[in-house]
């Protein structure tokens, strides 16, 4: 029975060699903002790369777009880095961050989880959903995005997903801006009656997956920018970078010394459903979205365009990051971006927080979306 589950410890040699994933060194290693020993920590470190919810190409899925897809292999990996993201965002939020998946996970919460990403209509956040909300930004189903566009699909897509309890913020012009953001995630909640006073109305803190897209160069990394993504990967609060190689997207989860670690989506997988994972099948399914072994390479060798990812569960997650930023990030030399308190006056009015906090935030399933048509056919109408 357990050889089902040899899918999730794929080692990079057949010889069962020992992986050269995480390097013999006397660095820090730093995984979505937890630092780790490379050599006392190895076990722990590949226990927690495993419990990452890994997405890679998919093949045998209901056809998708005009040319009826089925796979996504060539065109997807930056969808699926998107994925990834989102996936530790959602373990985060609804289980812990110190979360441990094994072959025989079946916590309810997690199955939910990982159900949002399977190839099917009700899935808030499979491939088809993903390619066809990428139509609303220029892209055509089977066209590569690049990471502000999947950020841009990631933010309207969670806005139909109530149960998810996530706010997205997409930071525009290399800016964050904590005013956008505090209107975002502070929601008041009435939870009196009519024999409550006022102060009977909570306020709330959603919680808070900042995607900040960045241009680290014009073809390649400009070696200025590789100190503030070192404190952007050690920060608690850190979720990894989508980013990638020169026309190869991959979900950067962590650093040591110069070099960055990643999740590769460029495997390709049949399709499938880990439903409650009570048959063999759905057990082995459930184990093809975990993989044991992170790979590395330079920073200086990825593409300059990324998109850096941070989680705040609280608003004080989200005040301790904006005093990382400022009293870290802003004294290099060249800050990855800025941050300021409000808005630019020459940006306009923000079109984000009716959209977070309106009726239109309910359950996924219950929202009548205009390319939603059969689980047989995905179209945009």
């Amino acid at each position: 029975m357990d050889a089902m589950f040899d899918i999730c410890y794929l080692s990079p040699d057949s010889n069962n060699v020992e992986p050269d994933d995480i390097p013999k060194t006397k660095e820090n290693v730093w995984i979505l903002g937890r630092k780790y020993s490379p050599i006392q920590d190895l076990d722990r470190i590949r226990r927690d790369i495993t419990s990452i919810i890994w997405c890679t190409y998919r093949k045998g899925f209901i056809p998708i777009g005009d040319e009826g897809l089925t796979s996504d292999k060539g065109w997807g990996c930056m969808l699926r880095c998107g994925q990834m993201v989102l996936g530790v965002a959602l373990i985060r939020v609804h289980l812990a961050s110190d979360w441990v998946w094994t072959p025989e996970t079946r916590d309810p919460t997690y199955l939910k989880i990982i159900q949002r990403f399977e190839e099917r209509k009700q899935a808030p956040y499979s491939i088809h959903q993903v390619a066809l909300m990428g139509a609303s930004e220029g892209k055509e189903v089977g066209q590569w995005f690049g990471p502000n566009t999947v950020a841009q699909v990631l933010k309207k897509l969670i806005v139909y997903d109530k149960w998810s309890s996530l706010v997205i913020h997409v930071a525009l012009d290399n800016t964050v801006v904590k005013e956008d953001i505090l209107q975002q995630c502070m929601v008041n909640n009435d939870r009196g009656d009519d024999h409550t006073p006022d102060s009977a109305n909570i306020t709330d803190w959603m919680p808070l997956l900042l995607i900040v897209p960045l241009r680290l160069g014009l073809s390649e990394i400009n070696p200025v920018y590789v100190n503030g993504l070192k404190i952007c990967f050690q920060c608690p609060q850190s979720i990894g970078v989508i980013g990638g190689k020169p026309n190869q997207a991959l979900y950067l989860v962590g650093c040591v010394d110069n070099e960055v670690l990643y999740l590769d989506p460029h495997t390709t997988q049949r399709s499938g459903l880990v439903e409650n994972k009570q048959t063999d099948e759905q057990k082995e399914m459930d184990c093809s979205y975990h993989c044991r072994y992170a790979s590395r390479i330079p920073m200086l060798a990825m593409d300059p365009s990324v998109a850096v990812c941070f989680l705040c569960r609280t608003k004080s997650d989200f005040d301790e990051l904006c005093k990382t930023f400022e009293g870290e990030l802003m004294k290099e030399s060249q800050p990855l971006f800025e941050i300021c308190e409000k808005r630019p006056s020459h940006w306009g009015p923000s079109n984000d927080i009716d959209l977070q906090n309106t009726t239109l935030f309910t359950e996924f399933e219950d929202v009548d979306r205009q390319f939603d048509d059969s689980d047989d056919e995905f179209e945009i109408l």
